[in-house]
Protein backbone atom coordinates (compact mmCIF):
# COMPACT_ATOMS: atom_id res chain seq x y z
CA UNK A 1 0.00 0.00 0.00
CA UNK A 2 1.79 3.64 -1.09
CA UNK A 3 1.88 5.48 2.13
CA UNK A 4 0.35 9.25 1.71
CA UNK A 5 2.80 12.22 2.35
CA UNK A 6 2.11 14.27 5.62
CA UNK A 7 2.45 17.74 5.31
CA UNK A 8 4.69 19.56 7.52
CA UNK A 9 2.89 22.09 9.27
CA UNK A 10 4.14 25.78 9.01
CA UNK A 11 6.72 27.16 11.44
CA UNK A 12 5.34 29.83 13.29
CA UNK A 13 6.94 32.94 15.05
CA UNK A 14 4.39 34.16 18.75
CA UNK A 15 6.44 37.26 18.40
CA UNK A 16 5.13 40.71 18.18
CA UNK A 17 6.32 43.98 17.58
CA UNK A 18 4.34 46.32 19.97
CA UNK A 19 5.10 50.03 20.11
CA UNK A 20 8.83 49.35 18.66
CA UNK A 21 9.76 46.55 21.01
CA UNK A 22 9.72 42.75 20.47
CA UNK A 23 8.20 40.42 22.86
CA UNK A 24 9.19 36.79 22.93
CA UNK A 25 5.08 36.36 23.03
CA UNK A 26 1.78 38.31 22.88
CA UNK A 27 0.69 37.80 26.50
CA UNK A 28 1.52 40.44 29.39
CA UNK A 29 0.53 40.19 32.65
CA UNK A 30 -1.82 43.30 33.76
CA UNK A 31 -1.64 45.65 36.37
CA UNK A 32 -3.26 43.50 39.02
CA UNK A 33 -2.31 41.90 42.47
CA UNK A 34 0.19 39.25 40.51
CA UNK A 35 2.19 42.44 39.52
CA UNK A 36 2.11 44.01 42.86
CA UNK A 37 4.89 42.50 44.71
CA UNK A 38 8.40 42.26 43.12
CA UNK A 39 8.89 38.46 43.75
CA UNK A 40 5.69 37.83 41.93
CA UNK A 41 6.37 39.61 38.80
CA UNK A 42 9.91 38.12 38.99
CA UNK A 43 8.03 35.02 38.87
CA UNK A 44 5.73 35.74 36.51
CA UNK A 45 8.14 36.64 33.89
CA UNK A 46 10.11 33.40 34.65
CA UNK A 47 7.35 31.31 33.99
CA UNK A 48 7.42 32.99 30.34
CA UNK A 49 5.07 35.97 30.14
CA UNK A 50 6.83 38.30 27.51
CA UNK A 51 6.02 41.32 29.68
CA UNK A 52 4.62 42.66 33.17
CA UNK A 53 2.66 45.67 33.67
CA UNK A 54 2.95 47.21 37.68
CA UNK A 55 0.35 47.40 39.54
CA UNK A 56 -1.30 51.39 39.30
CA UNK A 57 0.90 53.46 41.43
CA UNK A 58 1.20 57.20 42.45
CA UNK A 59 2.75 60.26 44.40
CA UNK A 60 4.13 59.61 47.87
CA UNK A 61 1.62 60.07 50.53
CA UNK A 62 -1.30 59.30 48.55
CA UNK A 63 -3.85 57.70 50.64
CA UNK A 64 -5.00 54.19 49.55
CA UNK A 65 -7.27 53.12 52.15
CA UNK A 66 -7.74 49.52 51.00
CA UNK A 67 -10.62 47.65 52.43
CA UNK A 68 -10.90 43.78 53.10
CA UNK A 69 -12.57 41.63 52.29
CA UNK A 70 -11.96 42.82 48.39
CA UNK A 71 -13.18 39.97 46.49
CA UNK A 72 -16.20 38.46 45.45
CA UNK A 73 -17.36 36.20 42.33
CA UNK A 74 -20.55 35.76 40.09
CA UNK A 75 -20.67 32.04 40.36
CA UNK A 76 -22.89 30.08 37.30
CA UNK A 77 -24.06 26.72 36.63
CA UNK A 78 -21.43 25.35 39.76
CA UNK A 79 -18.59 27.29 38.04
CA UNK A 80 -16.28 29.31 39.97
CA UNK A 81 -15.48 32.90 38.99
CA UNK A 82 -17.17 33.20 35.92
CA UNK A 83 -17.02 36.67 36.76
CA UNK A 84 -14.79 38.54 39.31
CA UNK A 85 -15.14 41.22 41.37
CA UNK A 86 -12.94 43.72 43.53
CA UNK A 87 -13.39 46.98 45.04
CA UNK A 88 -9.17 47.00 44.63
CA UNK A 89 -8.22 50.65 44.62
CA UNK A 90 -4.44 51.06 44.10
CA UNK A 91 -1.06 49.45 44.83
CA UNK A 92 -0.21 50.19 48.36
CA UNK A 93 3.07 50.86 46.97
CA UNK A 94 4.18 54.45 45.55
CA UNK A 95 6.50 55.46 42.97
CA UNK A 96 9.45 55.39 45.28
CA UNK A 97 9.17 51.64 45.15
CA UNK A 98 7.83 50.82 41.96
CA UNK A 99 10.71 53.02 39.95
CA UNK A 100 13.13 50.50 41.67
CA UNK A 101 11.27 47.08 41.00
CA UNK A 102 11.60 48.75 37.45
CA UNK A 103 15.11 48.97 37.76
CA UNK A 104 15.51 45.77 38.91
CA UNK A 105 13.10 44.00 36.47
CA UNK A 106 14.85 45.57 33.50
CA UNK A 107 18.55 45.02 34.71
CA UNK A 108 16.99 40.85 35.10
CA UNK A 109 14.97 40.51 32.78
CA UNK A 110 16.53 42.93 29.53
CA UNK A 111 14.64 41.36 26.46
CA UNK A 112 11.05 41.79 28.33
CA UNK A 113 8.63 44.35 28.84
CA UNK A 114 8.80 46.17 31.69
CA UNK A 115 5.90 48.57 32.03
CA UNK A 116 4.07 50.61 34.88
CA UNK A 117 0.72 51.79 35.62
CA UNK A 118 0.49 55.29 37.17
CA UNK A 119 -2.46 57.80 38.43
CA UNK A 120 -2.18 60.95 39.43
CA UNK A 121 -4.43 63.85 41.04
CA UNK A 122 -2.80 67.14 39.23
CA UNK A 123 -1.17 67.95 36.24
CA UNK A 124 2.09 67.80 37.98
CA UNK A 125 1.71 64.20 39.98
CA UNK A 126 1.01 62.97 36.37
CA UNK A 127 4.07 64.11 34.71
CA UNK A 128 6.51 63.79 37.96
CA UNK A 129 5.08 60.12 37.72
CA UNK A 130 5.82 59.40 34.15
CA UNK A 131 9.40 61.53 34.20
CA UNK A 132 10.65 59.33 37.20
CA UNK A 133 9.22 56.13 35.39
CA UNK A 134 11.29 57.26 32.07
CA UNK A 135 14.57 58.11 34.08
CA UNK A 136 14.44 54.94 35.97
CA UNK A 137 14.52 52.91 32.52
CA UNK A 138 10.39 51.34 32.32
CA UNK A 139 9.97 50.52 28.61
CA UNK A 140 6.25 51.62 28.48
CA UNK A 141 4.13 53.54 30.59
CA UNK A 142 0.65 52.82 31.12
CA UNK A 143 -2.04 55.40 32.27
CA UNK A 144 -5.00 54.68 34.50
CA UNK A 145 -7.87 56.74 33.09
CA UNK A 146 -9.97 53.88 34.02
CA UNK A 147 -10.75 54.39 38.26
CA UNK A 148 -12.68 56.58 39.76
CA UNK A 149 -10.12 57.33 42.72
CA UNK A 150 -8.13 60.56 41.78
CA UNK A 151 -9.23 60.99 38.23
CA UNK A 152 -9.88 64.89 38.02
CA UNK A 153 -13.05 63.80 35.90
CA UNK A 154 -15.61 66.83 35.48
CA UNK A 155 -17.82 64.84 37.68
CA UNK A 156 -17.14 63.85 41.45
CA UNK A 157 -16.74 59.59 41.46
CA UNK A 158 -16.13 59.64 37.52
CA UNK A 159 -13.75 57.92 35.52
CA UNK A 160 -11.57 60.39 33.88
CA UNK A 161 -11.61 58.28 30.38
CA UNK A 162 -15.40 59.19 30.81
CA UNK A 163 -14.96 62.08 29.21
CA UNK A 164 -13.07 63.13 25.90
CA UNK A 165 -11.58 66.98 26.76
CA UNK A 166 -9.94 65.70 30.34
CA UNK A 167 -8.64 62.44 28.64
CA UNK A 168 -7.25 64.49 25.68
CA UNK A 169 -5.88 67.23 28.03
CA UNK A 170 -4.35 64.65 30.99
CA UNK A 171 -2.77 62.21 28.15
CA UNK A 172 -1.10 65.20 26.02
CA UNK A 173 0.24 65.99 30.43
CA UNK A 174 1.68 62.47 30.38
CA UNK A 175 2.98 62.14 26.79
CA UNK A 176 4.82 65.25 27.33
CA UNK A 177 6.85 64.39 30.28
CA UNK A 178 7.78 60.70 28.68
CA UNK A 179 9.04 62.61 25.92
CA UNK A 180 9.76 59.59 23.42
CA UNK A 181 8.80 56.40 26.37
CA UNK A 182 5.53 55.14 24.67
CA UNK A 183 2.35 55.74 26.88
CA UNK A 184 -0.91 53.43 26.83
CA UNK A 185 -3.97 55.25 28.14
CA UNK A 186 -5.97 52.48 29.66
CA UNK A 187 -9.71 53.53 29.31
CA UNK A 188 -12.85 51.96 30.36
CA UNK A 189 -16.17 50.55 28.71
CA UNK A 190 -18.18 52.71 30.62
CA UNK A 191 -18.62 55.72 27.84
CA UNK A 192 -21.55 56.58 25.28
CA UNK A 193 -19.31 56.60 22.05
CA UNK A 194 -15.74 54.80 23.04
CA UNK A 195 -14.62 56.02 19.46
CA UNK A 196 -15.03 59.50 21.09
CA UNK A 197 -12.63 58.55 23.89
CA UNK A 198 -9.99 56.64 21.64
CA UNK A 199 -9.95 60.05 19.18
CA UNK A 200 -9.32 61.85 22.64
CA UNK A 201 -6.55 59.66 23.05
CA UNK A 202 -4.69 60.15 20.25
CA UNK A 203 -5.44 63.71 19.58
CA UNK A 204 -3.82 63.90 23.44
CA UNK A 205 -0.52 62.25 21.58
CA UNK A 206 -0.55 58.75 23.29
CA UNK A 207 1.37 55.83 21.39
CA UNK A 208 -1.54 53.29 21.77
CA UNK A 209 -4.61 52.15 24.24
CA UNK A 210 -5.68 49.62 26.39
CA UNK A 211 -9.08 48.63 26.38
CA UNK A 212 -10.19 48.33 28.50
CA UNK A 213 -10.54 47.74 32.07
CA UNK A 214 -12.87 46.53 34.50
CA UNK A 215 -16.65 47.01 34.53
CA UNK A 216 -18.73 48.70 37.54
CA UNK A 217 -20.69 46.26 38.99
CA UNK A 218 -22.61 45.36 42.19
CA UNK A 219 -21.96 41.68 42.97
CA UNK A 220 -24.49 40.91 44.60
CA UNK A 221 -26.90 40.63 47.68
CA UNK A 222 -27.29 38.40 50.47
CA UNK A 223 -30.68 38.18 50.81
CA UNK A 224 -30.88 36.91 54.35
CA UNK A 225 -29.25 39.90 55.91
CA UNK A 226 -29.45 42.62 52.75
CA UNK A 227 -25.62 43.77 53.00
CA UNK A 228 -23.82 43.94 49.19
CA UNK A 229 -21.14 41.76 48.09
CA UNK A 230 -18.64 41.71 49.59
CA UNK A 231 -19.91 42.69 52.70
CA UNK A 232 -17.65 44.47 55.08
CA UNK A 233 -19.31 44.74 58.87
CA UNK A 234 -22.51 44.91 56.48
CA UNK A 235 -21.87 47.74 54.35
CA UNK A 236 -20.37 47.11 50.95
CA UNK A 237 -20.15 49.18 47.28
CA UNK A 238 -19.55 48.46 43.79
CA UNK A 239 -16.75 46.45 42.72
CA UNK A 240 -15.13 46.18 39.41
CA UNK A 241 -16.00 43.23 37.68
CA UNK A 242 -13.85 41.38 35.69
CA UNK A 243 -13.25 37.90 34.67
CA UNK A 244 -14.76 35.58 31.08
CA UNK A 245 -17.98 37.18 31.39
CA UNK A 246 -16.84 40.75 30.25
CA UNK A 247 -14.61 38.77 27.48
CA UNK A 248 -17.84 40.04 24.81
CA UNK A 249 -17.43 43.79 26.36
CA UNK A 250 -13.79 43.73 25.52
CA UNK A 251 -14.07 42.46 22.40
CA UNK A 252 -17.09 45.36 21.36
CA UNK A 253 -14.32 47.27 22.83
CA UNK A 254 -11.72 46.77 20.89
CA UNK A 255 -13.69 46.33 17.49
CA UNK A 256 -14.98 49.77 18.16
CA UNK A 257 -11.35 51.42 18.43
CA UNK A 258 -10.19 49.51 15.51
CA UNK A 259 -12.98 50.17 13.28
CA UNK A 260 -12.43 53.74 13.88
CA UNK A 261 -9.43 54.94 15.63
CA UNK A 262 -5.92 54.11 13.94
CA UNK A 263 -4.05 53.25 17.56
CA UNK A 264 -2.05 50.65 18.73
CA UNK A 265 -4.47 48.71 20.94
CA UNK A 266 -3.61 46.27 23.78
CA UNK A 267 -6.27 44.00 24.95
CA UNK A 268 -7.09 43.61 28.45
CA UNK A 269 -10.28 42.22 29.74
CA UNK A 270 -11.82 38.67 30.03
CA UNK A 271 -9.33 36.64 28.13
CA UNK A 272 -8.79 33.54 29.88
CA UNK A 273 -7.54 31.21 26.85
CA UNK A 274 -5.42 30.94 23.80
CA UNK A 275 -8.81 31.06 21.73
CA UNK A 276 -9.80 34.23 23.34
CA UNK A 277 -6.76 35.91 22.50
CA UNK A 278 -7.03 34.89 18.95
CA UNK A 279 -10.57 36.42 18.88
CA UNK A 280 -9.07 39.52 20.48
CA UNK A 281 -6.56 39.91 17.91
CA UNK A 282 -9.07 39.17 14.97
CA UNK A 283 -11.07 42.38 16.10
CA UNK A 284 -7.74 44.30 16.36
CA UNK A 285 -5.80 43.88 19.20
CA UNK A 286 -1.88 43.79 18.89
CA UNK A 287 -0.93 41.92 22.31
CA UNK A 288 -3.20 40.45 24.68
CA UNK A 289 -3.19 41.59 29.06
CA UNK A 290 -4.04 38.59 31.64
CA UNK A 291 -5.16 39.16 35.17
CA UNK A 292 -8.01 37.42 36.20
CA UNK A 293 -7.30 33.90 34.74
CA UNK A 294 -3.40 34.23 36.37
CA UNK A 295 -5.09 35.14 39.95
CA UNK A 296 -7.25 31.86 39.39
CA UNK A 297 -4.69 29.11 37.91
CA UNK A 298 -1.54 30.94 38.31
CA UNK A 299 1.28 32.05 36.47
CA UNK A 300 1.60 28.74 34.04
CA UNK A 301 -1.16 28.93 32.01
CA UNK A 302 0.99 31.08 29.89
CA UNK A 303 2.52 27.63 28.74
CA UNK A 304 -1.13 26.74 27.78
CA UNK A 305 -1.72 29.86 25.92
CA UNK A 306 1.60 29.86 23.83
CA UNK A 307 1.10 25.97 22.81
CA UNK A 308 -2.74 26.46 21.83
CA UNK A 309 -2.35 29.51 19.97
CA UNK A 310 0.88 27.83 17.80
CA UNK A 311 -0.54 24.74 17.29
CA UNK A 312 -3.68 26.86 16.19
CA UNK A 313 -2.14 29.11 13.89
CA UNK A 314 -0.13 25.82 12.19
CA UNK A 315 -3.30 24.78 11.65
CA UNK A 316 -4.80 28.32 10.27
CA UNK A 317 -1.73 28.80 8.24
CA UNK A 318 -1.16 31.61 9.65
CA UNK A 319 2.98 32.19 10.23
CA UNK A 320 3.02 35.25 12.69
CA UNK A 321 0.24 36.43 15.24
CA UNK A 322 0.28 39.85 13.12
CA UNK A 323 -1.41 37.87 10.32
CA UNK A 324 -4.74 37.53 12.09
CA UNK A 325 -5.05 40.66 13.71
CA UNK A 326 -8.52 42.33 12.24
CA UNK A 327 -9.23 39.53 10.60
CA UNK A 328 -12.84 39.90 11.86
CA UNK A 329 -13.00 43.71 11.27
CA UNK A 330 -14.70 43.48 7.44
CA UNK A 331 -17.26 41.14 8.64
CA UNK A 332 -18.61 43.26 11.37
CA UNK A 333 -21.35 45.49 9.94
CA UNK A 334 -24.38 47.73 11.10
CA UNK A 335 -27.90 46.03 11.68
CA UNK A 336 -28.75 47.82 7.93
CA UNK A 337 -26.40 45.96 6.40
CA UNK A 338 -26.83 42.30 7.51
CA UNK A 339 -28.21 39.90 4.91
CA UNK A 340 -31.57 38.84 5.53
CA UNK A 341 -31.59 34.88 4.30
CA UNK A 342 -34.33 32.51 5.67
CA UNK A 343 -33.18 30.13 8.58
CA UNK A 344 -34.82 26.98 10.18
CA UNK A 345 -33.92 24.35 13.21
CA UNK A 346 -32.60 21.96 12.65
CA UNK A 347 -32.82 18.69 15.47
CA UNK A 348 -29.69 15.30 14.79
CA UNK A 349 -32.48 13.11 16.59
CA UNK A 350 -29.72 10.55 17.18
CA UNK A 351 -27.99 12.72 19.18
CA UNK A 352 -30.92 14.06 21.09
CA UNK A 353 -31.57 13.50 24.66
CA UNK A 354 -34.90 14.07 24.71
CA UNK A 355 -34.99 16.47 27.17
CA UNK A 356 -37.72 18.40 25.89
CA UNK A 357 -35.46 21.77 26.88
CA UNK A 358 -35.50 22.94 23.49
CA UNK A 359 -39.33 22.54 23.10
CA UNK A 360 -40.27 24.50 26.99
CA UNK A 361 -37.64 27.25 25.24
CA UNK A 362 -39.47 27.54 22.31
CA UNK A 363 -42.50 27.40 23.48
CA UNK A 364 -42.56 30.19 26.39
CA UNK A 365 -39.57 32.27 25.26
CA UNK A 366 -39.54 31.54 21.13
CA UNK A 367 -42.28 30.67 18.30
CA UNK A 368 -43.95 27.87 19.58
CA UNK A 369 -42.50 26.36 16.68
CA UNK A 370 -41.35 23.28 18.55
CA UNK A 371 -43.43 20.40 19.48
CA UNK A 372 -42.75 16.79 21.19
CA UNK A 373 -43.30 13.63 19.09
CA UNK A 374 -44.88 10.46 21.06
CA UNK A 375 -41.07 9.26 21.14
CA UNK A 376 -39.94 12.74 23.06
CA UNK A 377 -38.05 13.62 19.98
CA UNK A 378 -38.66 17.71 19.14
CA UNK A 379 -40.55 18.83 16.19
CA UNK A 380 -40.07 21.46 13.89
CA UNK A 381 -42.85 23.46 12.01
CA UNK A 382 -40.86 25.32 9.16
CA UNK A 383 -44.17 27.39 9.04
CA UNK A 384 -43.81 28.71 12.47
CA UNK A 385 -40.45 28.89 13.14
CA UNK A 386 -38.60 32.01 12.03
CA UNK A 387 -35.13 30.90 12.84
CA UNK A 388 -34.22 33.33 16.26
CA UNK A 389 -31.48 30.84 17.19
CA UNK A 390 -33.08 30.31 20.77
CA UNK A 391 -33.23 26.18 20.61
CA UNK A 392 -30.00 25.54 19.55
CA UNK A 393 -28.50 27.87 22.70
CA UNK A 394 -30.14 25.94 25.56
CA UNK A 395 -30.07 22.26 24.26
CA UNK A 396 -27.76 20.59 26.64
CA UNK A 397 -26.05 18.23 23.76
CA UNK A 398 -26.07 20.05 21.15
CA UNK A 399 -28.13 18.37 18.08
CA UNK A 400 -29.86 21.55 17.26
CA UNK A 401 -28.20 23.54 14.02
CA UNK A 402 -29.45 26.62 11.96
CA UNK A 403 -29.36 25.59 8.03
CA UNK A 404 -30.47 28.13 5.41
CA UNK A 405 -33.22 27.31 3.54
CA UNK A 406 -34.58 28.23 -0.19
Amino acid sequence: MRSIPVRPLPAVDLAVVFLGRRLENPFILSAAPSTDDLDMARAGLEAGWAGVVLKTTSMEGTPVPLAYPMMSTMEWAGRRLVGMGNIDLISEHHIDAVEERVRVLSREFPTKLIAASIMGSSKEAWQALARRLRDAGAHLIECSFSCPQGSMGERPGAMLAQSAPATEKATGWVKEAAGDLPVLIKITPQVADVAEIARAVKNGGADGITASNSVPALMGVDIETFAPIPSLGGFGTYSGFTGPAIKPLTLRTVAEIARHVSLPISGNGGISTWSDAVELFAVGAQNIQICTAVMHHGFRIVDDLCSGLARYMARKGFTKVADMVGKALPHIVEHDELPRRQVRSRVDETACLRCGVCYVACRDGGHRAITMSEERLPVVDDERCVGCGLCPLTCPAGCIRMEAVA
